[in-house]
């Protein structure tokens, strides 16, 4: 793996006050070898976690924080995140812990000899570490998608993930487009990989989701996401005159 190779991970946090000292330590760790930076999006939490992130910052000279004044959820994080990125391959992780920063640089190997293409690798928890109601939760969703998005990638929820910023900038934004990243990318060229990755039980704090809530937002979103890949642009070549 090229050890210059510069990566931006993005972590959207709400109520994760007891989480984000470790997985920074952790990040410093298993990142060690790695030119990157780190950005916290604050959203919106009602707890001390924008300030526990203010004092790691002091003594972590590649952490970045962004703030929410309000929560305007996961995916206004993620892009808000990627929109100050300063390098050009991104790295998401969730802010509970259960994603593992070990994985970053095993993932980053894979995309290393495929990176002269739009690509996204995303993780799939092959031994997930959640309760039953989500786990049966997931798969209902994995069915929805694969039947009626052609989405075959097996576990489009997973946090942790690695794309360019560029594939990222050419999907369509809307409210809770992170739970489609892998049909999206195909619907912009791109390919998209699955790397199995360790997943590890939450230990502290509390899930901002929950099954009802997925779903209820799920069925309006999922209507949506089949227009667009309906309306998906043509393909074409071009060339720049000279």
């Amino acid at each position: 793996m090229n050890k210059t190779q510069k990566i931006s991970i993005i972590i959207p946090v709400k109520n994760e006050e007891k989480n984000v000292n470790l997985l920074t330590k952790e990040i410093s760790k298993y990142c060690s070898s790695l030119l990157f930076e780190v950005i916290f999006i604050n959203d919106g939490s009602v707890d001390n976690t924008r300030n526990v992130l203010i004092d790691l910052k002091k003594n972590n000279n590649n952490l970045r924080i962004v703030n929410h004044l309000i929560s305007y959820g996961q995916s206004a994080a993620l892009k808000s995140g990627i929109l100050n990125a300063k390098h050009d391959i991104i790295v998401t992780l969730d802010g509970d812990c259960q994603n593992d920063p070990a994985d970053i640089p095993k993932m980053l190997k894979v995309f290393e000899n495929k990176k002269d293409r739009l690509l996204l690798i995303g993780g799939v928890r092959k031994n997930r570490k959640d309760n039953f109601g989500k786990r049966v939760g997931s798969k209902f969703g994995k069915v929805c998608r694969k039947f009626l998005l052609n989405d075959s990638h097996p576990d489009s929820g997973c946090g942790i993930k690695i794309f360019h910023k560029k594939l990222f900038l050419l999907m369509p934004y809307f409210d809770h487009m992170h739970r489609f990243l892998p049909a999206l990318a195909k619907r912009e060229g791109a390919e998209v990989l699955e790397f199995n990755v360790n997943h590890r039980p939450r230990l502290e704090g509390k899930s901002n989701y929950t099954n009802l809530g997925r779903l209820l937002v799920g069925i309006y979103d999922i209507l949506g996401v089949i227009w667009l890949l309906k309306r998906a642009p043509k393909k074409f070549n071009s060339e720049e005159v000279k």
